[in-house]
């Protein structure tokens, strides 16, 4: 099954490094869902990327065809092996089509705020993915956690 990613995997060169046989399918959107954070007592830098069910909101993706054993790393990379995420399935909207996929969802309440470091990774992930610009500007103009916090 693929995978949807909405953070920092998204950046399709991050990915590549990450999981080297998994390649990039395509592009979507979670319709319904909202990138959220949360979980900012197990972050070592902020809250941490998710997503949350929610009417009338979207979030991009990048889908990707992960191989077995590229998806035990990321379990790894994502925390998922520690119970920190968890997997669920989602629909993507894209351009062909629906598409049934896995992604990752962070098991802690939400709330708190991902540093300005973390946040300019994710804008920077969804530019590299091309993301639509006015995507990206929210990202980068999201509140984020201030500096000595």
């Amino acid at each position: 099954m693929p995978y949807a990613a909405y953070g920092t995997n998204l950046d399709p060169s991050l990915m590549s490094a990450r999981c080297p046989h998994s390649p990039l399918r395509t592009t979507g959107w979670l319709v319904g869902w909202r990138l959220t954070f949360g979980g900012e007592e197990h972050g070592w830098d902020g809250a941490l990327a998710t997503i949350v069910q929610e009417p009338r909101e979207q979030v991009f993706v990048a889908i990707y065809d992960v191989a077995a054993p590229d998806e035990q790393t990321l379990d790894a990379w994502e925390a998922a092996d520690s119970g920190l995420y968890r997997k669920t399935k989602v629909r993507v909207n894209t351009m062909a089509g629906d598409i049934v996929a896995w992604t990752y969802v962070l098991d802690a309440y939400e709330g708190g705020l991902p540093s300005a470091h973390f946040l300019g990774a994710l804008a920077d992930a969804a530019e590299a993915a091309d993301a639509p610009a006015d995507y990206v500007t929210a990202l980068r103009h999201r509140p984020c956690r201030s500096v000595g916090l």
